[in-house]
């Protein structure tokens, strides 16, 4: 099913209580593969999607990532105590620029340390950075034991299909062993079944609903009814 490969998200910081509260009810109506929030609205997620499968993702160093290892540490440890089951760590992308891999793989080391067994995933600004540079942010996430790269925090997207794929392409090459999710500007059935298809893991959406609703829409309406067959008599 194609949402439980949707991280359905919204990280609107004016978003109100009642809005988020439709949100939660849509991804539980889909049932997506999680909900990225903000820390706000950890509480009320844990109380709406209780009696679902859905994970709660929730944010760290976002958007910037350029917060102290010890205030992610602190954030890291506050969600997972708040009931989140998947940490988005944005990476400290001037450590990247300067080639400091063992301050960014120390950093990554200890979110994980708090973070234990739930998901940690790091995301990069894959469309601001070179091609060596996504490569060696990749290494060095799964040196690091993170489980998941992801491309975008959404602020700086690649905004064209070739340039996800060129992204899934260098880091299935030079870290095979990590996860990986797309995000930014996914918000059609069409480019979420080629970033998919191009060997994503999952993709991140603000448009999840109305990627699946649509993709249920195509499905009812293009089903192939066998004609009835018709026997006449024999000669």
């Amino acid at each position: 099913m194609l949402a439980s490969l949707i991280n359905y998200t919204n990280l609107n910081n004016m978003i109100s209580e009642g809005e988020m509260k439709e949100f939660l009810e849509k991804a539980k109506e889909l049932n997506f593969h999680s909900v990225v929030i903000s820390p706000t609205y950890i509480s009320l997620a844990k109380e709406i999607l209780a009696d679902t499968d859905i994970k709660i993702g929730s944010v760290v160093g976002f958007p910037l990532g350029f917060e102290d290892t010890e205030s992610k540490v602190a954030e890291a440890k506050e969600l997972i105590n708040k009931g989140a089951d998947e940490i988005e760590m944005v990476m400290n992308l001037s450590h990247l620029k300067d080639e400091k891999y063992d301050l960014i793989e120390n950093e990554i080391s200890k979110v994980k340390e708090a973070v234990g067994d739930k998901i940690l995933k790091v995301v990069i600004e894959s469309k601001a950075l070179e091609d060596y540079e996504k490569a060696n942010a990749a290494k060095a996430a799964e040196k690091s034991g993170a489980d998941v790269i992801k491309n975008s925090t959404g602020f700086v997207s690649p905004n064209h299909i070739f340039e996800n794929v060129n992204d899934i392409n260098l880091i299935q090459k030079y870290a095979p062993k990590i996860k990986i999710e797309i995000y930014g500007g996914i918000d059609e059935y069409k480019f979420a079944n080629q970033v998919l298809t191009g060997g994503a893991d999952k993709i991140g959406s603000n448009k999840g609903y109305e990627i699946v609703k649509r993709y249920k829409d195509l499905r009812e309406n293009t089903q192939v009814k066998p004609k009835p067959i018709t026997l006449g008599k024999t000669n």
